[in-house]
Protein backbone atom coordinates (compact mmCIF):
# COMPACT_ATOMS: atom_id res chain seq x y z
CA UNK A 1 0.00 0.00 0.00
CA UNK A 2 1.52 3.34 -1.00
CA UNK A 3 1.75 6.24 1.41
CA UNK A 4 -0.19 9.33 0.40
CA UNK A 5 0.69 13.01 0.60
CA UNK A 6 -1.73 15.91 0.36
CA UNK A 7 -1.06 18.13 -2.65
CA UNK A 8 -1.75 21.86 -2.76
CA UNK A 9 -5.02 21.06 -4.52
CA UNK A 10 -6.17 18.85 -1.60
CA UNK A 11 -5.59 15.78 -3.74
CA UNK A 12 -4.05 12.66 -2.25
CA UNK A 13 -0.87 11.83 -4.20
CA UNK A 14 1.17 8.66 -3.61
CA UNK A 15 4.57 9.37 -2.11
CA UNK A 16 6.35 7.29 -4.73
CA UNK A 17 4.80 9.50 -7.42
CA UNK A 18 5.76 12.67 -5.60
CA UNK A 19 9.43 11.66 -5.31
CA UNK A 20 9.86 10.30 -8.85
CA UNK A 21 10.14 13.47 -10.93
CA UNK A 22 11.63 11.63 -13.91
CA UNK A 23 8.53 9.55 -14.65
CA UNK A 24 6.14 10.57 -17.41
CA UNK A 25 3.42 11.33 -14.87
CA UNK A 26 5.81 13.47 -12.88
CA UNK A 27 6.84 15.37 -16.00
CA UNK A 28 3.20 15.94 -16.92
CA UNK A 29 2.43 17.22 -13.43
CA UNK A 30 5.36 19.65 -13.50
CA UNK A 31 4.37 20.95 -16.93
CA UNK A 32 0.60 20.69 -16.63
CA UNK A 33 0.01 24.28 -17.75
CA UNK A 34 2.06 23.80 -20.88
CA UNK A 35 0.40 20.45 -21.57
CA UNK A 36 -3.01 22.05 -21.14
CA UNK A 37 -2.17 24.89 -23.54
CA UNK A 38 -0.69 22.54 -26.16
CA UNK A 39 -3.66 20.15 -25.99
CA UNK A 40 -6.13 23.01 -26.38
CA UNK A 41 -4.13 24.50 -29.26
CA UNK A 42 -3.99 21.15 -31.07
CA UNK A 43 -7.75 20.66 -30.80
CA UNK A 44 -8.44 24.14 -32.11
CA UNK A 45 -5.90 23.60 -34.89
CA UNK A 46 -7.68 20.39 -35.89
CA UNK A 47 -10.96 22.29 -35.93
CA UNK A 48 -9.49 25.10 -38.00
CA UNK A 49 -8.07 22.68 -40.58
CA UNK A 50 -11.40 20.85 -40.78
CA UNK A 51 -13.40 24.04 -41.26
CA UNK A 52 -11.08 25.73 -43.74
CA UNK A 53 -10.64 22.63 -45.91
CA UNK A 54 -14.40 22.06 -45.84
CA UNK A 55 -15.06 25.70 -46.74
CA UNK A 56 -12.68 25.46 -49.69
CA UNK A 57 -14.43 22.40 -51.15
CA UNK A 58 -18.11 23.27 -50.67
CA UNK A 59 -20.23 25.26 -53.08
CA UNK A 60 -22.76 27.76 -51.66
CA UNK A 61 -25.50 26.32 -49.50
CA UNK A 62 -29.04 27.57 -49.97
CA UNK A 63 -28.90 30.46 -47.48
CA UNK A 64 -25.34 31.65 -48.08
CA UNK A 65 -25.78 33.59 -51.35
CA UNK A 66 -28.50 35.70 -49.72
CA UNK A 67 -26.24 36.58 -46.80
CA UNK A 68 -23.22 37.19 -49.04
CA UNK A 69 -25.18 39.39 -51.44
CA UNK A 70 -26.71 41.33 -48.55
CA UNK A 71 -23.28 41.74 -46.93
CA UNK A 72 -21.91 43.11 -50.20
CA UNK A 73 -24.72 45.67 -50.31
CA UNK A 74 -24.05 46.59 -46.67
CA UNK A 75 -20.36 47.16 -47.29
CA UNK A 76 -20.57 48.90 -50.66
CA UNK A 77 -23.94 50.66 -50.71
CA UNK A 78 -24.92 50.97 -47.01
CA UNK A 79 -28.47 49.89 -47.75
CA UNK A 80 -30.71 47.86 -45.41
CA UNK A 81 -33.38 46.82 -47.90
CA UNK A 82 -32.22 43.21 -48.42
CA UNK A 83 -32.77 40.30 -46.00
CA UNK A 84 -34.65 42.28 -43.32
CA UNK A 85 -35.78 39.06 -41.59
CA UNK A 86 -32.34 38.85 -39.97
CA UNK A 87 -30.52 41.69 -38.14
CA UNK A 88 -27.29 43.00 -39.67
CA UNK A 89 -24.50 41.88 -37.30
CA UNK A 90 -23.93 38.37 -38.69
CA UNK A 91 -23.89 39.73 -42.23
CA UNK A 92 -21.48 42.48 -41.19
CA UNK A 93 -19.17 39.72 -39.95
CA UNK A 94 -19.46 38.06 -43.36
CA UNK A 95 -18.91 41.46 -44.98
CA UNK A 96 -15.60 41.80 -43.13
CA UNK A 97 -14.30 38.97 -45.29
CA UNK A 98 -15.72 40.52 -48.44
CA UNK A 99 -13.52 43.56 -47.84
CA UNK A 100 -10.64 41.33 -48.99
CA UNK A 101 -12.54 39.65 -51.83
CA UNK A 102 -13.68 42.96 -53.42
CA UNK A 103 -16.72 41.48 -55.23
CA UNK A 104 -18.09 43.59 -58.03
CA UNK A 105 -21.70 44.71 -57.52
CA UNK A 106 -23.69 46.90 -59.87
CA UNK A 107 -25.24 49.82 -57.95
CA UNK A 108 -28.53 49.72 -59.83
CA UNK A 109 -29.54 46.14 -59.01
CA UNK A 110 -33.31 45.86 -58.46
CA UNK A 111 -34.06 42.15 -57.94
CA UNK A 112 -35.00 40.33 -54.73
CA UNK A 113 -32.50 38.94 -52.24
CA UNK A 114 -32.30 35.51 -53.88
CA UNK A 115 -31.58 37.10 -57.24
CA UNK A 116 -29.06 39.39 -55.53
CA UNK A 117 -27.04 36.44 -54.23
CA UNK A 118 -27.01 34.77 -57.64
CA UNK A 119 -26.07 38.06 -59.28
CA UNK A 120 -23.09 38.66 -56.95
CA UNK A 121 -21.73 35.13 -57.23
CA UNK A 122 -22.43 34.21 -60.85
CA UNK A 123 -23.48 37.20 -62.96
CA UNK A 124 -21.07 40.01 -62.07
CA UNK A 125 -17.76 38.55 -63.18
CA UNK A 126 -16.76 37.46 -59.66
CA UNK A 127 -15.05 34.15 -58.83
CA UNK A 128 -17.67 32.34 -56.70
CA UNK A 129 -15.03 30.12 -55.06
CA UNK A 130 -12.96 33.09 -53.94
CA UNK A 131 -15.92 35.16 -52.79
CA UNK A 132 -17.38 32.30 -50.76
CA UNK A 133 -14.08 31.48 -49.08
CA UNK A 134 -13.52 35.06 -47.95
CA UNK A 135 -17.14 35.27 -46.77
CA UNK A 136 -16.73 32.11 -44.68
CA UNK A 137 -13.37 32.91 -43.09
CA UNK A 138 -14.68 35.46 -40.51
CA UNK A 139 -17.26 32.94 -39.31
CA UNK A 140 -14.52 30.33 -39.00
CA UNK A 141 -12.43 32.72 -36.91
CA UNK A 142 -15.42 33.47 -34.67
CA UNK A 143 -16.11 29.76 -34.25
CA UNK A 144 -12.54 29.21 -33.05
CA UNK A 145 -12.79 32.14 -30.63
CA UNK A 146 -15.98 30.74 -29.19
CA UNK A 147 -14.03 27.54 -28.57
CA UNK A 148 -11.88 29.56 -26.17
CA UNK A 149 -15.06 30.62 -24.37
CA UNK A 150 -16.07 26.97 -24.04
CA UNK A 151 -12.60 26.17 -22.69
CA UNK A 152 -12.61 29.03 -20.16
CA UNK A 153 -16.16 28.42 -18.96
CA UNK A 154 -15.53 24.71 -18.38
CA UNK A 155 -12.18 25.35 -16.68
CA UNK A 156 -13.83 27.56 -14.10
CA UNK A 157 -16.30 24.80 -13.31
CA UNK A 158 -14.32 21.58 -13.69
CA UNK A 159 -10.63 22.44 -13.89
CA UNK A 160 -8.20 21.81 -16.71
CA UNK A 161 -9.30 18.24 -17.38
CA UNK A 162 -12.95 19.20 -17.63
CA UNK A 163 -12.02 22.13 -19.86
CA UNK A 164 -10.21 19.86 -22.30
CA UNK A 165 -13.18 17.48 -22.37
CA UNK A 166 -15.52 20.38 -23.14
CA UNK A 167 -13.26 21.77 -25.85
CA UNK A 168 -12.88 18.31 -27.40
CA UNK A 169 -16.65 17.91 -27.71
CA UNK A 170 -16.91 21.40 -29.21
CA UNK A 171 -13.94 21.03 -31.56
CA UNK A 172 -15.02 17.59 -32.83
CA UNK A 173 -18.74 18.34 -33.04
CA UNK A 174 -19.77 17.61 -36.65
CA UNK A 175 -22.59 20.16 -36.45
CA UNK A 176 -20.40 22.94 -35.08
CA UNK A 177 -17.70 22.24 -37.69
CA UNK A 178 -20.27 22.02 -40.50
CA UNK A 179 -22.01 25.31 -39.72
CA UNK A 180 -18.91 27.05 -38.43
CA UNK A 181 -17.42 26.68 -41.91
CA UNK A 182 -20.38 28.39 -43.63
CA UNK A 183 -21.24 32.05 -44.13
CA UNK A 184 -24.42 31.71 -42.09
CA UNK A 185 -25.72 33.10 -38.79
CA UNK A 186 -26.28 30.06 -36.57
CA UNK A 187 -22.81 29.70 -35.02
CA UNK A 188 -22.26 33.46 -34.45
CA UNK A 189 -25.61 33.83 -32.68
CA UNK A 190 -25.03 30.78 -30.49
CA UNK A 191 -21.45 31.78 -29.66
CA UNK A 192 -22.44 35.31 -28.67
CA UNK A 193 -25.11 33.89 -26.36
CA UNK A 194 -22.66 31.50 -24.72
CA UNK A 195 -20.24 34.39 -24.23
CA UNK A 196 -22.97 36.47 -22.60
CA UNK A 197 -23.92 33.65 -20.22
CA UNK A 198 -20.27 32.97 -19.35
CA UNK A 199 -19.69 36.64 -18.54
CA UNK A 200 -22.83 36.86 -16.41
CA UNK A 201 -21.57 33.75 -14.57
CA UNK A 202 -18.26 35.51 -13.93
CA UNK A 203 -20.26 38.47 -12.62
CA UNK A 204 -20.96 36.40 -9.51
CA UNK A 205 -17.53 37.59 -8.36
CA UNK A 206 -17.06 40.95 -10.10
CA UNK A 207 -20.46 42.12 -11.35
CA UNK A 208 -19.55 45.66 -12.35
CA UNK A 209 -16.75 44.44 -14.60
CA UNK A 210 -18.53 41.55 -16.33
CA UNK A 211 -22.17 42.63 -16.56
CA UNK A 212 -21.50 45.40 -19.14
CA UNK A 213 -19.51 42.93 -21.24
CA UNK A 214 -22.27 40.35 -20.91
CA UNK A 215 -24.82 42.96 -22.01
CA UNK A 216 -22.77 43.76 -25.11
CA UNK A 217 -22.56 40.05 -25.99
CA UNK A 218 -26.31 39.70 -25.39
CA UNK A 219 -26.95 42.59 -27.76
CA UNK A 220 -24.70 40.95 -30.33
CA UNK A 221 -26.74 37.76 -29.96
CA UNK A 222 -30.09 39.33 -30.81
CA UNK A 223 -28.43 41.56 -33.41
CA UNK A 224 -27.48 38.36 -35.25
CA UNK A 225 -30.62 36.21 -35.05
CA UNK A 226 -34.09 37.03 -33.75
CA UNK A 227 -34.68 33.43 -32.69
CA UNK A 228 -32.43 34.16 -29.69
CA UNK A 229 -34.85 36.72 -28.23
CA UNK A 230 -36.41 34.21 -25.77
CA UNK A 231 -33.02 34.01 -24.02
CA UNK A 232 -32.94 37.73 -23.21
CA UNK A 233 -35.24 37.66 -20.13
CA UNK A 234 -33.38 34.62 -18.83
CA UNK A 235 -29.96 36.28 -19.11
CA UNK A 236 -31.29 39.39 -17.37
CA UNK A 237 -32.69 37.22 -14.58
CA UNK A 238 -29.32 35.49 -14.28
CA UNK A 239 -27.76 38.93 -13.91
CA UNK A 240 -29.97 39.53 -10.86
CA UNK A 241 -28.87 36.17 -9.45
CA UNK A 242 -25.20 37.03 -10.02
CA UNK A 243 -25.53 40.42 -8.35
CA UNK A 244 -27.32 38.80 -5.41
CA UNK A 245 -24.54 36.22 -5.05
CA UNK A 246 -21.81 38.85 -5.31
CA UNK A 247 -23.51 41.00 -2.68
CA UNK A 248 -23.95 38.08 -0.31
CA UNK A 249 -20.31 37.09 -0.79
CA UNK A 250 -19.15 40.61 -0.01
CA UNK A 251 -21.11 40.82 3.24
CA UNK A 252 -20.32 37.24 4.24
CA UNK A 253 -23.74 36.97 5.82
CA UNK A 254 -25.54 33.66 6.11
CA UNK A 255 -29.02 33.38 4.55
CA UNK A 256 -30.78 33.18 7.92
CA UNK A 257 -28.97 36.29 9.17
CA UNK A 258 -29.73 38.55 6.24
CA UNK A 259 -31.94 41.46 7.13
CA UNK A 260 -34.90 42.41 5.00
CA UNK A 261 -33.24 45.70 4.16
CA UNK A 262 -30.12 43.96 2.85
CA UNK A 263 -32.19 41.56 0.76
CA UNK A 264 -34.26 44.37 -0.67
CA UNK A 265 -31.11 46.35 -1.46
CA UNK A 266 -29.51 43.41 -3.25
CA UNK A 267 -32.65 42.70 -5.27
CA UNK A 268 -32.95 46.36 -6.18
CA UNK A 269 -29.32 46.50 -7.22
CA UNK A 270 -29.74 43.36 -9.29
CA UNK A 271 -32.87 44.70 -10.98
CA UNK A 272 -31.12 47.97 -11.77
CA UNK A 273 -28.14 46.07 -13.20
CA UNK A 274 -30.47 43.96 -15.35
CA UNK A 275 -32.24 47.09 -16.61
CA UNK A 276 -28.89 48.65 -17.48
CA UNK A 277 -27.93 45.47 -19.33
CA UNK A 278 -31.14 45.67 -21.36
CA UNK A 279 -30.31 49.26 -22.32
CA UNK A 280 -26.81 48.25 -23.42
CA UNK A 281 -28.16 45.30 -25.42
CA UNK A 282 -30.67 47.52 -27.20
CA UNK A 283 -27.90 50.05 -27.90
CA UNK A 284 -25.84 47.31 -29.55
CA UNK A 285 -28.79 46.44 -31.81
CA UNK A 286 -29.18 50.09 -32.80
CA UNK A 287 -25.42 50.35 -33.41
CA UNK A 288 -25.43 47.45 -35.87
CA UNK A 289 -28.14 49.08 -37.98
CA UNK A 290 -26.43 52.46 -37.83
CA UNK A 291 -23.15 50.82 -38.85
CA UNK A 292 -24.83 49.80 -42.11
CA UNK A 293 -26.70 53.04 -42.72
CA UNK A 294 -26.03 55.98 -40.36
CA UNK A 295 -29.19 57.69 -41.70
CA UNK A 296 -31.25 54.54 -41.09
CA UNK A 297 -33.17 54.84 -44.32
CA UNK A 298 -35.97 52.32 -44.50
CA UNK A 299 -39.07 51.82 -46.61
CA UNK A 300 -41.65 49.30 -45.50
CA UNK A 301 -41.60 46.38 -47.97
CA UNK A 302 -44.84 45.83 -49.90
CA UNK A 303 -44.94 42.12 -49.02
CA UNK A 304 -44.62 42.64 -45.26
CA UNK A 305 -46.81 40.03 -43.48
CA UNK A 306 -49.60 41.28 -41.24
CA UNK A 307 -49.22 40.38 -37.56
CA UNK A 308 -52.02 40.71 -35.03
CA UNK A 309 -52.72 40.21 -31.35
CA UNK A 310 -50.04 39.87 -28.69
CA UNK A 311 -47.29 39.46 -31.29
CA UNK A 312 -48.18 42.78 -32.87
CA UNK A 313 -48.26 44.46 -29.43
CA UNK A 314 -44.78 43.17 -28.59
CA UNK A 315 -43.36 44.19 -31.97
CA UNK A 316 -44.82 47.69 -31.78
CA UNK A 317 -43.43 48.35 -28.31
CA UNK A 318 -39.90 47.01 -28.65
CA UNK A 319 -37.34 49.86 -28.47
CA UNK A 320 -35.46 48.67 -31.55
CA UNK A 321 -35.12 50.12 -35.08
CA UNK A 322 -38.08 49.85 -37.43
CA UNK A 323 -36.24 47.43 -39.78
CA UNK A 324 -35.76 45.07 -36.84
CA UNK A 325 -39.46 45.14 -35.98
CA UNK A 326 -40.42 44.58 -39.60
CA UNK A 327 -37.96 41.68 -39.70
CA UNK A 328 -39.85 40.14 -36.78
CA UNK A 329 -43.02 40.39 -38.85
CA UNK A 330 -41.31 38.41 -41.60
CA UNK A 331 -40.27 35.78 -39.08
CA UNK A 332 -43.82 35.42 -37.76
CA UNK A 333 -44.98 35.19 -41.35
CA UNK A 334 -42.63 32.24 -41.87
CA UNK A 335 -44.06 30.61 -38.76
CA UNK A 336 -47.56 30.94 -40.19
CA UNK A 337 -46.48 29.10 -43.36
CA UNK A 338 -46.94 25.36 -43.79
CA UNK A 339 -43.59 23.74 -44.55
CA UNK A 340 -42.75 20.23 -45.67
CA UNK A 341 -40.76 18.00 -43.32
CA UNK A 342 -39.01 14.64 -43.50
CA UNK A 343 -38.16 12.45 -40.53
CA UNK A 344 -37.21 8.76 -40.33
CA UNK A 345 -38.25 8.14 -43.93
CA UNK A 346 -41.63 9.87 -43.69
CA UNK A 347 -42.51 12.96 -45.71
CA UNK A 348 -45.15 15.14 -44.06
CA UNK A 349 -46.78 18.55 -44.20
CA UNK A 350 -46.50 20.93 -41.26
CA UNK A 351 -44.28 20.35 -38.26
CA UNK A 352 -43.73 17.76 -35.54
CA UNK A 353 -43.14 18.95 -32.00
CA UNK A 354 -40.52 16.24 -31.43
CA UNK A 355 -38.64 16.85 -34.69
CA UNK A 356 -35.61 18.65 -33.20
CA UNK A 357 -34.97 16.15 -30.37
CA UNK A 358 -35.28 13.30 -32.88
CA UNK A 359 -32.97 15.02 -35.36
CA UNK A 360 -30.43 15.70 -32.61
CA UNK A 361 -30.55 12.02 -31.71
CA UNK A 362 -29.52 11.20 -35.28
CA UNK A 363 -26.96 13.96 -35.77
CA UNK A 364 -25.13 13.82 -32.43
CA UNK A 365 -22.20 11.42 -31.90
CA UNK A 366 -23.15 8.65 -29.47
CA UNK A 367 -20.27 9.38 -27.12
CA UNK A 368 -21.24 13.04 -27.06
CA UNK A 369 -24.81 12.20 -26.06
CA UNK A 370 -23.50 10.06 -23.20
CA UNK A 371 -21.19 12.84 -21.99
CA UNK A 372 -23.98 15.41 -22.21
CA UNK A 373 -26.03 13.22 -19.88
CA UNK A 374 -23.11 12.57 -17.51
CA UNK A 375 -22.15 16.24 -17.32
CA UNK A 376 -25.73 17.36 -16.77
CA UNK A 377 -26.12 14.79 -14.01
CA UNK A 378 -22.92 16.02 -12.38
CA UNK A 379 -24.19 19.60 -12.48
CA UNK A 380 -27.37 18.52 -10.73
CA UNK A 381 -25.78 16.24 -8.12
CA UNK A 382 -22.45 17.86 -7.18
CA UNK A 383 -23.11 20.59 -4.65
CA UNK A 384 -20.46 23.04 -5.79
CA UNK A 385 -21.63 22.76 -9.40
CA UNK A 386 -25.33 23.29 -8.77
CA UNK A 387 -25.17 27.09 -8.96
CA UNK A 388 -24.15 26.70 -12.63
CA UNK A 389 -27.33 24.81 -13.56
CA UNK A 390 -29.38 27.93 -14.41
CA UNK A 391 -26.50 29.23 -16.51
CA UNK A 392 -25.63 26.07 -18.43
CA UNK A 393 -28.73 23.88 -18.62
CA UNK A 394 -31.68 26.28 -18.54
CA UNK A 395 -30.71 28.40 -21.63
CA UNK A 396 -30.50 25.45 -24.08
CA UNK A 397 -33.63 23.86 -22.63
CA UNK A 398 -35.54 27.13 -22.96
CA UNK A 399 -34.36 27.74 -26.52
CA UNK A 400 -35.04 24.14 -27.52
CA UNK A 401 -38.58 24.37 -26.15
CA UNK A 402 -39.08 27.60 -28.12
CA UNK A 403 -37.64 26.09 -31.32
CA UNK A 404 -39.84 23.00 -30.95
CA UNK A 405 -42.92 25.21 -31.32
CA UNK A 406 -41.67 26.47 -34.70
CA UNK A 407 -43.12 25.46 -38.05
CA UNK A 408 -39.83 24.82 -39.88
CA UNK A 409 -38.53 21.26 -39.53
CA UNK A 410 -35.48 21.98 -41.67
CA UNK A 411 -32.45 21.02 -39.61
CA UNK A 412 -30.61 20.82 -36.32
CA UNK A 413 -29.05 24.19 -37.09
CA UNK A 414 -32.12 25.62 -35.35
CA UNK A 415 -30.82 23.94 -32.18
CA UNK A 416 -27.08 24.51 -32.59
CA UNK A 417 -26.98 25.89 -29.04
CA UNK A 418 -27.30 22.30 -27.78
CA UNK A 419 -23.82 21.04 -28.74
CA UNK A 420 -22.27 24.36 -27.70
CA UNK A 421 -23.79 24.77 -24.22
CA UNK A 422 -23.79 21.07 -23.43
CA UNK A 423 -20.12 20.76 -24.35
CA UNK A 424 -19.39 22.95 -21.32
CA UNK A 425 -21.79 20.90 -19.21
CA UNK A 426 -20.12 17.67 -20.36
CA UNK A 427 -16.80 18.90 -19.02
CA UNK A 428 -18.29 18.60 -15.54
CA UNK A 429 -18.52 14.83 -15.97
CA UNK A 430 -14.96 14.55 -14.65
CA UNK A 431 -15.94 16.00 -11.26
CA UNK A 432 -16.29 13.23 -8.67
CA UNK A 433 -19.43 13.18 -6.54
CA UNK A 434 -19.89 12.49 -2.87
CA UNK A 435 -17.45 11.65 -0.10
CA UNK A 436 -14.95 8.84 -0.19
CA UNK A 437 -13.81 6.87 2.88
CA UNK A 438 -10.99 9.36 3.48
CA UNK A 439 -13.72 11.80 4.60
CA UNK A 440 -16.12 9.33 6.14
CA UNK A 441 -17.41 9.93 9.64
CA UNK A 442 -15.19 8.54 12.40
CA UNK A 443 -16.04 4.96 13.32
CA UNK A 444 -18.26 4.49 10.28
CA UNK A 445 -17.30 2.05 7.56
CA UNK A 446 -18.11 2.98 3.95
CA UNK A 447 -21.04 1.12 2.50
CA UNK A 448 -21.01 -1.16 -0.52
CA UNK A 449 -21.21 0.02 -4.12
CA UNK A 450 -20.00 3.25 -5.69
CA UNK A 451 -20.21 5.18 -2.41
CA UNK A 452 -17.79 2.73 -0.83
CA UNK A 453 -15.10 3.25 -3.45
CA UNK A 454 -12.38 5.76 -2.51
CA UNK A 455 -12.92 9.07 -4.24
CA UNK A 456 -9.58 8.97 -6.04
CA UNK A 457 -10.39 5.56 -7.46
CA UNK A 458 -13.85 6.75 -8.44
CA UNK A 459 -12.30 9.76 -10.17
CA UNK A 460 -9.84 7.56 -12.04
CA UNK A 461 -12.58 5.24 -13.27
CA UNK A 462 -14.74 8.17 -14.33
CA UNK A 463 -11.71 9.68 -16.07
CA UNK A 464 -11.05 6.52 -18.05
CA UNK A 465 -14.71 6.29 -19.11
CA UNK A 466 -14.75 9.96 -20.07
CA UNK A 467 -11.54 9.64 -22.07
CA UNK A 468 -12.96 6.65 -23.91
CA UNK A 469 -16.12 8.52 -24.83
CA UNK A 470 -14.16 11.57 -25.99
CA UNK A 471 -12.01 9.31 -28.17
CA UNK A 472 -15.16 7.73 -29.59
CA UNK A 473 -16.48 11.18 -30.48
CA UNK A 474 -13.18 12.21 -32.07
CA UNK A 475 -12.94 9.07 -34.21
CA UNK A 476 -16.58 9.36 -35.31
CA UNK A 477 -16.03 12.99 -36.29
CA UNK A 478 -12.74 12.40 -38.10
CA UNK A 479 -14.18 9.51 -40.10
CA UNK A 480 -16.86 11.80 -41.57
CA UNK A 481 -14.30 14.36 -42.83
CA UNK A 482 -14.92 16.38 -44.97
CA UNK A 483 -18.67 15.68 -45.19
CA UNK A 484 -19.66 17.12 -41.81
CA UNK A 485 -22.97 18.51 -42.99
CA UNK A 486 -24.22 15.00 -43.79
CA UNK A 487 -23.13 13.46 -40.48
CA UNK A 488 -25.27 10.97 -38.60
CA UNK A 489 -24.04 8.67 -35.88
CA UNK A 490 -23.31 4.98 -36.16
CA UNK A 491 -26.68 3.92 -34.74
CA UNK A 492 -28.37 5.45 -37.82
CA UNK A 493 -25.95 4.17 -40.43
CA UNK A 494 -23.47 7.04 -40.65
CA UNK A 495 -23.25 9.88 -43.21
CA UNK A 496 -24.09 7.72 -46.21
CA UNK A 497 -27.52 6.92 -44.71
CA UNK A 498 -28.48 10.31 -43.30
CA UNK A 499 -30.75 11.10 -46.24
CA UNK A 500 -32.92 8.13 -45.26
CA UNK A 501 -33.65 9.78 -41.90
CA UNK A 502 -33.54 13.55 -42.54
CA UNK A 503 -33.37 16.08 -45.34
CA UNK A 504 -32.55 19.72 -46.13
CA UNK A 505 -29.73 21.33 -44.10
CA UNK A 506 -29.21 18.08 -42.17
CA UNK A 507 -27.72 16.42 -45.24
CA UNK A 508 -28.32 18.15 -48.56
CA UNK A 509 -28.06 21.93 -48.65
CA UNK A 510 -26.59 22.31 -52.13
CA UNK A 511 -22.99 22.04 -50.89
CA UNK A 512 -21.71 19.38 -53.29
CA UNK A 513 -22.24 20.93 -56.73
CA UNK A 514 -18.52 21.46 -57.17
CA UNK A 515 -17.75 17.89 -56.14
CA UNK A 516 -20.37 16.69 -58.62
CA UNK A 517 -18.61 18.60 -61.39
CA UNK A 518 -15.30 16.96 -60.48
CA UNK A 519 -16.89 13.51 -60.38
CA UNK A 520 -18.56 13.91 -63.76
CA UNK A 521 -15.32 15.07 -65.32
CA UNK A 522 -13.24 12.28 -63.77
CA UNK A 523 -15.55 9.28 -64.18
CA UNK A 524 -18.28 10.16 -66.65
CA UNK A 525 -16.78 12.46 -69.31
CA UNK A 526 -18.81 13.22 -72.43
CA UNK A 527 -21.97 11.56 -71.07
CA UNK A 528 -25.39 13.11 -71.24
CA UNK A 529 -26.25 14.36 -67.74
CA UNK A 530 -29.72 14.89 -66.27
CA UNK A 531 -29.74 16.86 -63.03
CA UNK A 532 -32.33 17.42 -60.30
CA UNK A 533 -30.48 19.76 -57.97
CA UNK A 534 -31.59 21.38 -54.72
CA UNK A 535 -29.41 24.35 -53.93
CA UNK A 536 -28.48 27.93 -54.68
CA UNK A 537 -25.52 27.18 -56.94
CA UNK A 538 -25.62 27.54 -60.71
CA UNK A 539 -24.50 24.23 -62.29
CA UNK A 540 -23.13 25.82 -65.46
CA UNK A 541 -20.79 28.00 -63.38
CA UNK A 542 -18.98 24.82 -62.33
CA UNK A 543 -18.84 23.30 -65.80
CA UNK A 544 -21.94 21.09 -65.51
CA UNK A 545 -23.99 20.92 -68.69
CA UNK A 546 -27.20 19.23 -67.57
CA UNK A 547 -30.95 19.23 -68.14
CA UNK A 548 -33.75 18.80 -65.63
CA UNK A 549 -35.44 15.48 -66.55
CA UNK A 550 -38.76 16.73 -65.20
CA UNK A 551 -39.02 19.19 -68.07
CA UNK A 552 -39.07 16.59 -70.89
CA UNK A 553 -41.06 13.39 -71.57
CA UNK A 554 -39.78 10.42 -69.54
CA UNK A 555 -39.08 8.46 -72.73
CA UNK A 556 -36.31 10.92 -73.60
CA UNK A 557 -34.47 10.53 -70.28
CA UNK A 558 -31.55 8.12 -70.78
CA UNK A 559 -28.03 8.06 -69.42
CA UNK A 560 -26.67 9.61 -66.25
CA UNK A 561 -29.19 10.97 -63.74
CA UNK A 562 -27.87 13.06 -60.80
CA UNK A 563 -30.38 13.79 -58.04
CA UNK A 564 -30.00 15.73 -54.80
CA UNK A 565 -30.93 13.46 -51.92
CA UNK A 566 -33.53 15.92 -50.61
CA UNK A 567 -35.37 15.58 -53.91
CA UNK A 568 -35.21 11.80 -53.53
CA UNK A 569 -36.89 12.20 -50.13
CA UNK A 570 -39.48 14.60 -51.58
CA UNK A 571 -39.86 13.00 -55.02
CA UNK A 572 -43.18 13.50 -56.79
CA UNK A 573 -44.79 10.79 -58.92
CA UNK A 574 -42.84 11.77 -62.05
CA UNK A 575 -39.43 11.69 -60.36
CA UNK A 576 -40.29 8.46 -58.52
CA UNK A 577 -41.09 6.84 -61.86
CA UNK A 578 -37.73 7.92 -63.29
CA UNK A 579 -35.83 6.67 -60.24
CA UNK A 580 -37.77 3.42 -60.20
CA UNK A 581 -36.51 2.60 -63.69
CA UNK A 582 -32.92 3.62 -62.96
CA UNK A 583 -29.97 1.89 -61.31
CA UNK A 584 -28.04 3.57 -58.50
CA UNK A 585 -24.34 3.64 -59.44
CA UNK A 586 -22.56 6.31 -57.37
CA UNK A 587 -22.86 9.07 -54.78
CA UNK A 588 -21.21 12.46 -54.32
CA UNK A 589 -20.53 13.83 -50.84
CA UNK A 590 -23.38 11.75 -49.38
CA UNK A 591 -25.81 14.41 -50.66
CA UNK A 592 -26.14 13.71 -54.43
CA UNK A 593 -26.88 10.26 -55.83
CA UNK A 594 -26.03 9.17 -59.37
CA UNK A 595 -28.28 6.79 -61.30
CA UNK A 596 -28.07 5.30 -64.75
CA UNK A 597 -31.26 5.06 -66.74
CA UNK A 598 -31.18 2.74 -69.77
Amino acid sequence: MPTYLASRHDELVPVNRAVEPHTLLGWLRRHRRAVFAVAAALMLLQMAVAMVSTAVEQTPTIDEPVYVGTAAVYVQQHDLRFNPEHPPLGKLVIGAGLLFAHPHLEPGFTGDQTELGRHVLYESGNDPWRVMLWARLPVIVLTLLFGLVVLSFARELAGRTGALVALALYAFSPDVIAHGSLATLDVPATGFLLTSVWLVWRARRRPWLYLPLSAAALGATVATKMSMLPAVPLVLLLAVVSVWHAGRSDTGAEPDRDTRARRARLLGTGAAAAAAMAVVAVAVVWATYLAVDPRLRWTEPPDLPAVHGLRAFVIDHLPVPRPYRDGMRYQFGFENTTWQGFLFGRLYQGSLWYYLPAALLVKTPLGMTALWAAGSLALLRVRRLRPAVPYLLVPPVLLLASAMTGSRDLGVRYALFMPVFLAVAAGCAVVARGRGPERAEPGRRPGPGWAGIPRRLRSERAGVATAGLVLFVAVSSLLTYPYYLTYSNEAFGGPSRTYQQLHDSNVDWGQDLGRLADRLKARYPHEKVWLVYKGAGVPSAYGIDATDPRTVPAARVHGLLAVSDTWIDKADARLKALLGTSVRIDEVGHSITLFRRP
